[in-house]
């Protein structure tokens, strides 16, 4: 049989020991000191709560702060690589295109070399027919791949588009106006293919 008065005496000598503690304290302030003890108590863990959810509200911030930051960086990064690729479709062919200009130049002035008389030559028309449908068909090709020549003479000279060679005195137009092309330029899409090189108007000495 268990003895349920055998925790009797260690439970007095406890409430013996609050009464020594609480000896000189008057009877009326016994309660509300314990109310003290008890309002100071929740007022800590209140405020030990409270710097915890701030906390947690500062890491969730920084933690949105850095998914909007990681997010604007990716779509950086893939326009950048979107405008990389279209650019490489773009100007693919830029070296091929700068190297066919030469055969392009040939053709031209093979041209322009035959004589007016020439032209009329029942043996010639058909070699000069085929250069001229060369001419065209290559023109045709450059401008199907967005290779367009550059407007020169009679336009004022654009140091971004015109490489001047030389100046020519006159007074027939402005000075800084193209009155002559040496080598036609060409732009493949918004850039520089080749520029032109050409003779500007200056005022005769």
């Amino acid at each position: 049989m268990i003895d349920e008065n055998k925790d009797e005496p260690q439970e007095k000598a406890v409430d013996e020991e609050v009464e020594r503690e609480l000896e000189g304290v008057p009877e009326h302030l016994r309660g509300d000191a314990q109310d003290d003890v008890d309002d100071g108590l929740e007022d800590a863990a209140e405020e030990a709560l409270d710097d915890a959810l701030a906390s947690l509200r500062g890491d969730l911030e920084a933690a949105k702060q850095d998914a909007l930051y990681a997010r604007a960086e990716t779509q950086n990064l893939r326009r950048r690589m979107e405008k990389d690729i279209q650019d490489a479709r773009n100007y693919a062919a830029t070296g091929f295109a700068r190297d066919v200009l030469s055969v392009s130049d040939n053709l031209a002035r093979a041209l322009d070399s035959v004589p007016a008389e020439l032209r009329e030559d029942d043996k010639l028309k058909g070699f000069i027919a085929g250069i001229e449908a060369t001419r065209r068909e290559l023109d045709k090709v450059f401008s199907q791949n967005g290779i367009t020549r550059i407007a020169s003479k009679g336009m004022p000279l654009d140091p971004n588009q015109h490489q001047a060679m030389m100046e020519v005195p006159t007074e027939e137009v402005e000075p800084g106006t193209i009155v002559q092309e040496m080598q036609a330029g060409y732009m493949i899409k918004d850039r520089l293919l080749r520029p032109a090189m050409v003779g500007v108007a200056k005022k005769p000495d």
